[in-house]
């Protein structure tokens, strides 16, 4: 590309990074790091109202956990003002806005006698300036609001890197407020005045957003700014095809940290949400940079699939080292607390059951049970530890009093134990995986055995037999 692409991130703080604005973070992140550009993170606050220092700082938060780092910013436009005002103040000496004085009251009665007449309800321009109108005299005691000077004719297009050409007429566009009476600007000015100063050359956002676009690219040209290529994202839906809610993952970024996903497979996963490279699935974040582009992203709703996020978790954690998995559980537990130094090593645990979980919470989970004050249930005791089961576990406690501690070795007493006893290899396991964790199933029994530690072993052996 001949020009440097910037591209920017720019959520308001009236709620916490959800998943689908953390797909436009990285469809744009990922887009300036193609490209070798620059990506910027503003934070557009104008709603005093609904933004909150703690929306803001989850905003960061979910950034970070995600690893997509910006190059400038954040900026905020409440810190902005005197550079909005500004360009209003510039705008009304050029003519391209001018001051409304119309009321709430009149607008209400204007929109009532359009809907009667089956009209679509707008302004209707009367305080518009034009060559040979004259304009009423200003009312005493009304604050005007300022209105952008809507192109009155012709037709505003662009070729919108997902969708396709759009085009809207100017006479379905009204003269949008670009300041309110209080002399605070709107949304839709913000944003241009934004992108001009910041240089944005690509806007990926969500299709919400079409409906402001020809309005922006309006306002962009009467400032005589270079108008950025557009990309509006569809929409993402639950796994039942309903608008995404919080039953299935229209939640906090940072939830996914909470209910045990690694970042790498959140990436993994969006990415492919609404974008795709051949069949590939899996993928690092490095190759993902290298392949994404505009051209492979569908117009139509992706479908959020829990099924696969947990999927590609399992992978992910699969991969994971087990020094950071063991820290990572040690915290869950600590948080729960159960004293993660009240068992065995963490790291060998980790290594036999991480195969076996999806979520980093299931694997805390799954391990909980070698750190606390076991109490096996009761329907588990009688449905397992049956007479013959008690004899075959007294027989093997005796043998594990002088086995060498390793998984051969604790193998071999086990396999003597059933020979010894007349039983199956599952007559004695599964009544000592519920001696030993209240659970009929768990990894090999002799890696378990040994990463337990022999103490440990015949002290809940002790407890039921």
């Amino acid at each position: 590309m001949s020009q440097v692409v910037r591209t920017r991130f720019a959520p308001s703080p009236t709620g916490y990074l959800h998943i689908g604005g953390a797909r436009t973070a990285l469809f744009s992140w990922a887009y300036a790091r193609r490209h070798g550009g620059q990506f910027i993170l503003r934070i557009e606050d104008t709603d005093v109202a609904r933004s909150t220092p703690e929306a803001v700082q989850a905003i960061l938060d979910g950034m970070k956990w995600l690893d997509l780092g910006h190059d400038e910013g954040p900026f905020y436009q409440m810190q902005r003002m005197d550079r909005y005002k500004a360009v209003i103040a510039q705008m009304l000496e050029q003519g391209h806005a001018y001051r409304c004085y119309t009321t709430p009251e009149e607008l209400d009665a204007l929109r009532e006698r359009q809907r009667a007449n089956n009209e679509k309800p707008r302004y209707d321009g009367r305080w518009r300036p034009a060559p040979g109108k004259s304009l009423p005299t200003p009312p005493e005691g009304v604050q005007p609001v300022i209105r952008f000077c809507n192109p009155l004719d012709g037709v505003v297009a662009w070729e919108d890197q997902v969708k396709g050409r759009i085009a809207i007429a100017n006479e379905e566009l009204d003269d949008l407020i670009i300041a309110r009476a209080d002399g605070t600007p709107t949304y839709n000015f913000c944003v241009c005045v934004d992108d001009w100063d910041m240089g944005i050359t690509h806007v990926i956002r969500g299709d919400d957003h079409v409906n402001n676009t020809p309005r922006q690219i309006n306002i962009l040209r009467a400032l005589g700014a270079t108008v950025p290529q557009y990309a509006h994202l569809s929409m993402i839906l639950g796994d039942d095809g309903q608008k995404l809610s919080k039953r299935h993952g229209a939640v906090s970024v940072m939830q996914y940290d909470e209910d045990g996903y690694l970042p790498e497979a959140v990436i993994n996963y969006l990415a492919r949400l609404g974008w795709s490279h051949g069949d590939d699935e899996i993928f690092s974040r490095e190759q993902f940079v290298q392949w994404f582009d505009l051209d492979h992203i569908t117009p139509s709703a992706a479908q959020f699939n829990t099924e696969k996020l947990r999927w590609l978790n399992a992978h992910y954690i699969k991969q994971t080292d087990n020094a950071w998995l063991a820290a990572d559980v040690a915290s869950r537990l600590a948080r729960r607390g159960v004293d993660p130094e009240a068992g065995p090593a963490l790291e060998p645990l980790v290594a036999l059951y991480k195969d076996r979980v999806a979520t980093l919470v299931e694997l805390a989970d799954a391990l909980e049970a070698f750190y606390i004050d076991l109490h096996v249930a009761p329907e588990l005791i009688a449905q397992h530890l049956t007479d013959p089961a008690r004899d075959a576990l007294r027989k093997l406690s005796a043998r594990l009093e002088t086995a060498t501690w390793d998984k051969a070795a604790l193998s071999a007493a086990i396999k003597e134990t059933c020979t010894e006893c007349g039983l199956k290899m599952p007559q004695v396991a599964i009544p000592l995986r519920v001696a030993l964790l209240g659970q009929p199933q768990t990894p090999s029994i002799d890696a378990v055995l040994e990463a337990f530690g022999r103490e440990r072993v015949q002290a809940r052996l002790a407890r039921v037999l």
